[in-house]
């Protein structure tokens, strides 16, 4: 395993399982002190600000689909809104149900927000611009993800309350349900990139747009994207917080501060999807007709890709609001039927294909 950080490359070997919290760490060691805490406050600021401005663009995007005005008393256009609602939860009472389990209920958002933000540390934003480029950047990516239905779930049962655990066990079925055809849709782009390297993936795409996966991977790129709304909890697979059935579901004995993570938590868990949808299927950094062959100063280069990954990654946003005021919630039984007999299967049989185009046409699919 060689990871590579700062210009710095260290070897080791190890199973896979330890794999990838030792290269982290690794990585992490490679920078003194001030770096690793100026780099954690930049990130996590960074992914703050963006939960903001996406909260700020939902409203303006909703009102402007429903033909209504949104958010524009509060700040020039509305933009303090945000931060307004913030000040207000603060400032709220914070009541722990007596019923409730106090550890576990304190836990549950913690959980949420850990695994929101941590999964952005292996994605690439340019070349060479990375926080770990781990060599099994995308099984972290799962491994993480995998870790935020215990928040919910944990939740729902430390609640005391029937509503609030029917909202955890629709989570942690739904959530299971899709990661199966997530990690199916995974394994295909490992196989086109021959490579569990976020930054190889990105780069078997090339700059050339009709060599990116969400072209040459389209059924994946689909049910990737529809196992991600249902990841993120949004809609139309909000079943776990269907306030009609459920009062809030998971979130029902939460307020104040503890409320605020797990609106935090799933709005940053929306920007990392779409940064990781970005990253796998529309060629990451990688700007359309422009790479190093045409000699442009390094930190041009390095602009353009960021701003080419920030670009992408907005429109992903934009695809998950849009779709959440366009189109009603599913019913359970549709949630879970759409899961296990439409994408499950559509996932199976794209591997498949991808796994027989790779064997009989070999480099001329991978490269």
């Amino acid at each position: 395993m060689v990871i590579c950080f700062n210009d710095v490359t260290t070897t080791i070997s190890m199973p896979y399982s330890l794999g990838f919290l030792a290269s982290l760490l690794l990585a992490i060691i490679t920078l003194d002190l001030g770096q690793r805490i100026l780099l954690g406050i930049t990130l996590i600021a960074t992914i703050i600000l963006g939960v903001v401005l996406t909260v700020w663009s939902e409203r303006r995007i909703a009102a402007a689909i429903q033909h209504r005005v949104g958010p524009n008393r509060v700040g020039p256009f509305g933009l303090l809104q945000p931060f307004a609602d913030v000040l207000k939860l603060l400032f709220k009472e914070d009541v722990t149900p007596a019923a409730a389990s106090r550890f576990y209920h304190l836990l549950a958002p913690m959980i949420s927000l850990f695994a929101a933000l941590t999964t952005i540390a292996v994605v690439p934003f340019a070349s060479g611009v990375v926080i770990a480029d781990v060599s099994v950047g995308i099984l972290y990516i799962l491994a993480i993800t995998s870790i935020g239905v215990y928040g919910l779930t944990i939740a729902g049962w430390a609640s005391g309350s029937k509503y609030s655990l029917l909202g955890g066990l629709r989570s942690s079925a739904q959530m299971i349900s899709y990661e199966i055809a997530m990690g199916l849709s995974v394994v295909s782009v490992v196989l086109l990139a021959d490579s569990t390297r976020m930054t190889d993936i990105v780069a078997s795409q090339t700059s050339n747009p009709l060599y990116w996966n969400c072209w040459r991977n389209a059924i994946g790129f689909i049910c990737f994207t529809v196992a991600a709304f249902a990841e993120c909890n949004r809609a139309p697979f909000d079943l776990p917080e269907a306030e009609q059935e459920l009062v809030g579901g998971y979130n029902t004995e939460f307020g104040s501060m503890k409320f605020a993570t797990f609106f935090l938590a799933e709005y940053a868990n929306m920007i990392v999807a779409s940064a990781v949808i970005a990253t796998l299927f529309l060629g990451g950094y990688q700007v359309p007709f422009v790479d190093e062959s045409l000699g442009l100063p390094p930190l041009v280069l390095m602009l353009l890709q960021i701003g080419a990954f920030v670009v992408k990654t907005v429109f992903m946003v934009f695809v998950f609001i849009w779709v959440r005021w366009s189109v009603p919630r599913f019913k359970y039984n549709q949630l879970m039927d759409l899961g296990w007999r439409v994408l499950l299967p559509l996932a199976l049989f794209n591997l498949l294909l991808i796994a027989i185009g790779v064997l009989v046409l070999g480099e001329k699919v991978t490269t």
